[in-house]
């Protein structure tokens, strides 16, 4: 999928999203680019999964298993995961602005006013292994000017 038709695909649930939970539209937007490759990655196509989140040991749903890179010890490498599985998109989104909100590792984040400070405090809390990630996340907010969606001037 295009990333234009990408972003129309998920705009209405994440703006709906960002009223209910405090995400900016615009990081659950970036993020599942980044983390599904445009809705087509196995995890995205398999499992609706589009956020990379994994199934530990509170997940009661589905789960799906796939490799990963992970960055370890200051190097790529690939295991093996166990990945949340939704039925849809729209339930993937909903379970994203959750997770967020249920743990309190990102507790920072909803106190950010922009954007980029979200998305920064999400890679502090440790989202993502990639030390790059905040910085890919805000690069896709500015290419794709996302953050019209969040009611910020670019």
């Amino acid at each position: 999928m295009n990333p234009s038709e990408f972003i129309m695909r998920l705009t209405k649930a994440a703006v709906s999203s960002a009223k209910t939970s405090g995400v900016p539209a615009s990081i659950t937007i970036a993020q599942a680019a980044l983390e599904s490759a445009w809705g087509e990655s196995g995890l995205a196509r398999n499992g609706n999964n589009l956020f990379g989140i994994k199934a530990d040991s509170r997940w009661r749903g589905e789960t799906l298993t796939l490799p990963t890179k992970e960055f370890i010890k200051g190097q790529w490498v690939v295991v093996p995961a166990k990945w949340r599985k939704y039925e849809s998109w729209q339930a993937s989104i909903d379970d994203h602005a959750a997770f967020l909100r249920r743990n309190p590792r990102y507790k920072d984040c909803f106190a950010c006013t922009t954007a980029q400070a979200f998305a920064k405090a999400l890679s502090q809390a440790g989202y993502a292994t990639d030390p790059a990630y905040s910085d890919k996340v805000i690069g896709l907010i500015k290419q794709h000017n996302l953050l019209a969606l969040d009611g910020e001037a670019p």
